[in-house]
């Protein structure tokens, strides 16, 4: 009888195996991002195409249609019908279950937009680098990814936000019945949206400092028919100018980015007698490296994007995205409220804060 030898895997292959998975997954992102925006997975929605058929429809050429349907195929991103078949006579299509992923833009496993993150970075690398150096920041305008934000938050707050979430809020259902709220850091504006849409007797002021994410938002909500009660508006919710009275102010996953949240919680204070709702990251209380994937995606989002881009005033905060229970109830206690309340919403990536009451 002949043992099997047993091979041990040294620490030096370990790390070198992850980050050769870790680059191999950032380049078939790079091609999941290619095939969307030629559009080739949606001409695959109705049914597999040879690859000739593919490069008609979409408006690509063939050998270059070719290279990604066998890439796709080899990555499990794509079926192929017969791989031993001549290369223009194979026929390729959408796996099932992929098209919620890949296609539908209300849906929340359309994770298609972490794509366009990742390609940002290689845009502000040189700018990240200085950074690092120099204490200084990098401008949220500079990464271009407002339309890939408001593409990940799209499907929650269009399907979730009225329908599951703010009924769980206390006494808030009622004061949204009529009269008016405000949003900070609004976005392209589906989240407002989508209250104007759920509660049809409210008035929606959104501010957001992003030129681009307004227009943009204000597009979408013409599109939507709620451009009468929804106003888009330019502005640094931090601004002690910032007028206005409210019956509610939400904060959607934007106050962890702010240079400085404290201020902009002052004014969301003195903006309303209600609730301030703040939806922000769910971090682990503490730190640990034991992580888990979602805190490993909130550390790299931290150190690629969220830290830098809050770090562009002076006197930043300098928060970054793991804005851990503590630090919120530290800064709305120096905003001047009372009480903070952790709603038991559940959510894989948000966390729920309810701000009340004058120290």
């Amino acid at each position: 009888m002949t043992a099997t030898p047993i091979t041990t895997v040294t620490p030096t292959e370990q790390l070198a195996g992850r980050l050769f998975e870790a680059g191999l997954g950032a380049f078939e992102l790079a091609t999941v991002l290619l095939g969307d925006r030629l559009g080739l997975y949606a001409a695959l929605r109705a049914t597999p195409l040879t690859v000739p058929a593919l490069a008609g429809a979409a408006g690509v050429d063939a050998r270059y249609a070719r290279e990604w349907c066998e890439q796709q195929a080899a990555a499990g991103l794509l079926t192929v019908d017969d791989p031993a078949a001549a290369p223009d006579e194979r026929r390729f299509g959408l796996p099932p279950g992929s098209e919620p992923v890949l296609l539908d833009e209300d849906s929340p496993a359309r994770l298609v937009p972490l794509a366009d993150f990742a390609a940002s970075i290689g845009k502000v690398l040189p700018a990240l680098v200085e950074a690092f150096r120099t204490g200084d920041g990098v401008p949220y305008a500079a990464y271009g990814v407002q339309h890939a934000q408001a593409a990940l938050n799209r499907p929650g707050f269009l399907g979730q936000l009225v329908q599951d979430w703010l009924p769980q809020v206390p006494g808030l259902d009622a004061r949204l019945r009529s009269g008016s709220v405000a949003e900070f850091g609004c976005g392209e504006g589906w989240a407002a949206i989508a209250l104007a849409r759920g509660y049809p007797g409210l008035r929606v002021d959104a501010f957001d400092a992003d030129p681009a994410s307004i227009d943009s938002a204000r597009a979408h909500a013409a599109a939507a028919g709620v451009a009468d009660r929804v106003r888009f508006v330019v502005a640094d919710v931090a601004d002690p100018a910032l007028a206005g009275r409210y019956d509610a102010v939400f904060a959607f996953e934007m106050l962890h980015d702010l240079a400085h949240p404290v201020a902009a919680l002052r004014t969301a204070r003195r903006l309303t007698t209600g609730p301030v709702l703040v939806v922000d990251e769910r971090a682990d209380e503490t730190f640990s490296p034991d992580a888990d994937p979602v805190q490993r995606f909130l550390y790299a989002a931290s150190v690629l994007h969220c830290l830098p881009v809050g770090r562009c005033e002076p006197g930043s905060a300098a928060t970054g995205t793991v804005l851990r229970p503590d630090v919120l109830r530290r800064y709305a206690a120096d905003a001047g409220f009372a009480d903070v309340t952790v709603l038991p919403i559940e959510h894989d990536m948000f966390r729920f804060y309810l701000l009340e009451g004058s120290r």
